[in-house]
């Protein structure tokens, strides 16, 4: 089931909201939040019943094994359990995302021909096997473990963040969940979460999917071993950097929007990356809670900075490949890493160079701050061709006919279709990405999220009247919203990060 459908938006949310408020108001808390957990194993069972079973044992054996590491004592029994569950949940994740991609390497090297049929992966398996993890290495440094089933059960499953995030921390949810008291609807949380739900809906509906077609024909183009023109790879690039943000981060501003409806706060996971002026700052914007996992659960771990530059570069070089490999099995999503491990460590190096060096110190005007801003851009485009691109030869394809200026410039029907709609529809989602102020800061009087003043937000003059307010104007802006994306429904497709 999809945020971007009629079952969902007309019948399984109404639904799930006046149970819980019912039972909340009527009966009890505990009864409404085990309302609120058998309609999040309901919209998982809707895409796949026998998947549903695989989820309810690892929710049931990350449960138990966390009161078993809080009852022993620090030390290697402690260690040895934490261990062995962790392992568990990897090794859970590594065979339905792995089996076939480390299989295929052995086939390549010594000729075998080994594969496991129909192996399909479990829908937000990526996503909840980190957020575990997180809980589990948490409750083995002594956060104590969470004895209520309702509550556990909900830090994992609840259904606005189980496909695809955020990956939330137990500290930000479970005592929202353990807090959860007996009362009425509360009519704030409906309407902030459905103005964020409605911008969420129509940053998918209305500009991910429309340009996702422009970046699918450059990409389907390449595969089928076309050459591009330089202008058909860099529109089919652009197209595709957008295609995602606004994708991902349209999916998570519904699931943050959809749980403020239920009084719980999610945490931010997009912070406007693509204004970024380095690396390093964008990745303090993109996918802001999975950032935070890498860094507490791998970097830190395995020595941060603490163990002089060299150890910091590998341990930075090791936590992208990482990341790139639990975004996908294939060798184009660990050149992805790799890009992005060789951006930060160019990126600290500079940083470091600059410290002892204060001839080279980037001057603070707005001409620099734009070649940092462009230079940060167009790194993240070049590493998003190798994200999207089926194969390495289609990803090279494309960046080889991107830097050649012998490509040509032109702009073919058969590739680039329509090629002036999707130049205005690059201009307006640039202007929206580069320029706009993102949702949390329209919604910043509103508390929008889970540690949402956490983060410095870049003032705005026009902020006074454009910010998010319960008036008129503003429910007609989220009806708008709503209802266009709603009649586009046909046309919608999946979520990117459904894939991982």
């Amino acid at each position: 089931m999809h945020f971007n459908s009629w079952i969902f938006v007309f019948g399984f949310l109404p639904l799930t909201l006046i149970g819980y408020y019912a039972l909340k108001s009527q009966a009890s808390p505990a009864l409404a939040k085990a309302w609120l957990g058998i309609m999040s194993l309901v919209f998982y069972a809707w895409w796949s019943v026998a998947y549903l079973l695989l989820l309810l044992c690892a929710v049931v054996a990350n449960f138990y094994a966390a009161q078993l590491i809080s009852m022993q004592p620090r030390g290697r029994s402690r260690t040895l359990i934490t261990a062995a569950a962790i392992c568990g949940n990897l090794a859970l994740l590594g065979y339905f995302k792995y089996t076939n991609f480390f299989l295929g390497i052995v086939d390549s090297t010594f000729g075998f021909s080994l594969t496991v049929p129909g192996l399909i992966l479990p829908l937000g398996i990526s996503f909840f096997t980190f957020q575990k993890i997180a809980y589990l290495a948490d409750v083995h440094q002594g956060l104590p473990a969470e004895k209520n089933w309702n509550n556990f059960l909900l830090f994992v499953a609840f259904f606005p963040q189980l496909i695809a995030g955020p990956i939330v921390h137990n500290q930000e949810v479970l005592p929202q969940f353990a807090h959860t008291q007996r009362g009425s609807l509360q009519w704030s949380d409906i309407a902030v979460g459905l103005a964020l739900f409605g911008i969420g809906l129509c940053k998918k509906t209305m500009l991910a999917d429309p340009i996702a077609t422009y970046a699918s024909l450059v990409f389907e183009a390449a595969a089928k071993g076309v050459p591009l023109t330089q202008s058909e790879a860099w529109l089919g690039s652009f197209a595709y950097a957008f295609q995602i943000y606004f994708d991902f981060s349209g999916y998570s501003d519904m699931a943050i929007g959809l749980a403020r409806m239920f009084g719980i706060k999610l945490p931010l996971n997009f912070a406007s990356p693509y204004q970024s002026t380095s690396i390093i700052d964008f990745w303090h914007r993109w996918h802001m809670t999975l950032s935070r996992f890498l860094r507490d659960y791998v970097y830190i771990p395995l020595g941060g900075n603490r163990r002089g530059p060299t150890r910091r570069y590998i341990n930075l070089m090791t936590v992208m490949l990482v990341g790139g490999l639990w975004h996908g099995a294939g060798w184009s999503f660990v050149v992805w890493g790799g890009l992005h491990g060789l951006y930060l460590l160019v990126n600290h190096a500079w940083r470091a160079l600059v410290e002892h060096h204060a001839a080279l110190r980037w001057p603070e005007n707005i001409a620099a701050q734009l070649v940092a801003w462009a230079t940060t851009f167009v790194a993240v485009v070049v590493a998003w061709v190798f994200f999207r691109a089926a194969t390495l030869p289609v990803a090279l394809n494309i960046v080889g006919a991107m830097f050649d200026p012998g490509a040509g410039l032109g702009l073919r029907s058969s590739v680039a279709q329509e090629p002036q709609a999707a130049l205005l529809l690059l201009v307006l989602l640039g202007a929206l990405a580069f320029l706009a102020p993102n949702s949390q800061m329209l919604l910043r009087h509103f508390e929008p999220a889970y540690g949402w003043n956490t983060r410095p937000h870049r003032p705005y003059r026009f902020e006074a009247w454009l910010a998010w307010r319960p008036s008129l104007g503003w429910a007609l802006f989220t009806a708008a919203c709503l209802a266009s994306s709603i009649m586009s429904f046909s046309n919608v497709g999946e979520f990117i990060y459904f894939n991982f």
